[in-house]
């Protein structure tokens, strides 16, 4: 039986041990979101032991990233900012993958001239978001079109193309903890009525539209997923659990992607009631 300790393949990438480093926001870029070279080379390439490094969660574009100096993949300066620390990485002897984020709702008008933050549908989220200045109240999302979900769609494809392009080993696609894609997947903040709402097969639609794009553009073995089955981070919620995570389960392992990440319940049931069904049922499905 392997070990902890014995290599594994995810897809192309031959990690040297079974540990993942779980993403994790860090900030450490500019106001701008442009990573800081050299804190964030030092800070990965000091974990690199572990076998895979999940980067904390980077913008894919500007309108969907709302949080103070988070990094950014959308432009040459962020792409070139990433080379010294996917080089470090790799000199150190691990391997990393960027984690690709929109926010969706969860953006403050702050962030973006005073735009109107997007989601599946026009909500607001519960409660408060960090903003430069401190807590400020979410305010209410507007639904996005077919179109800006069709751009959103290249905009993933176009972050994983950059990501390649600045030495990483290959992207995560973020679709959980209510951030825009988990909007998408829910019943409590997706109510449309065209081919993006209403069913399991439509609301797993968004996502995996993102996944077949991303996988074509940079190959599935490697591409990963994120998914909280049993977690209502900012207020998503469900009432379809285990079908709907079934059937995402189900669409993504089509794509051939290389490994598909869960976040289960914390030690205290954090973000999530412990009543919840563990990721088994969902799990499973992936062979």
């Amino acid at each position: 039986m392997a070990t902890l300790f014995d290599p594994i393949t995810y897809g192309a990438i031959e990690a040297r041990n079974r540990i993942v480093m779980a993403p994790m926001t860090r900030g450490r870029s500019t106001s701008d979101h442009v990573p800081l070279s050299d804190l964030k080379a030092a800070y990965y390439s000091q974990r690199s032991g572990c076998g895979l490094i999940v980067t904390e969660a980077t913008g894919i574009s500007e309108e969907g990233l709302g949080w103070p100096d988070a990094p950014g993949i959308w432009s040459a300066a962020q792409v070139e900012a990433w080379k010294p620390v996917t080089d470090a990485v790799h000199k150190a002897g691990g391997k990393i993958v960027l984690q690709l984020w929109h926010m969706g709702r969860l953006v403050h008008p702050s962030f973006v001239g005073g735009a109107q933050p997007l989601s599946a549908s026009a909500t607001t989220a519960p409660g408060f978001t960090r903003t430069r200045e401190g807590p400020e109240e979410n305010v209410e999302a507007r639904a996005l079109t077919i179109s800006e979900i069709k751009r959103i769609v290249e905009d993933h494809a176009k972050a994983a193309r950059n990501a390649m392009a600045a030495g990483f080993d290959g992207v995560q696609i973020h679709g959980a903890n209510g951030y825009l894609i988990d909007q998408f997947l829910r019943d409590n903040c997706n109510f449309r009525q065209d081919d993006y709402g209403g069913s399991v097969a439509n609301r797993i639609r968004f996502l995996l539209e993102i996944a077949t794009a991303v996988t074509a553009e940079i190959g599935a073995d490697r591409v990963g997923v994120r998914l909280s089955p049993n977690g209502e981070g900012r207020v998503v919620g469900v009432s379809d659990r285990v079908p709907l995570f079934k059937a995402a389960a189900a669409g993504l392992a089509d794509t051939g992607m290389a490994f598909l990440g869960l976040r289960k319940l914390g030690p205290n049931s954090s973000r999530a009631a412990p009543v919840f069904p563990r990721c088994s049922p969902i799990s499973s499905r992936i062979s």
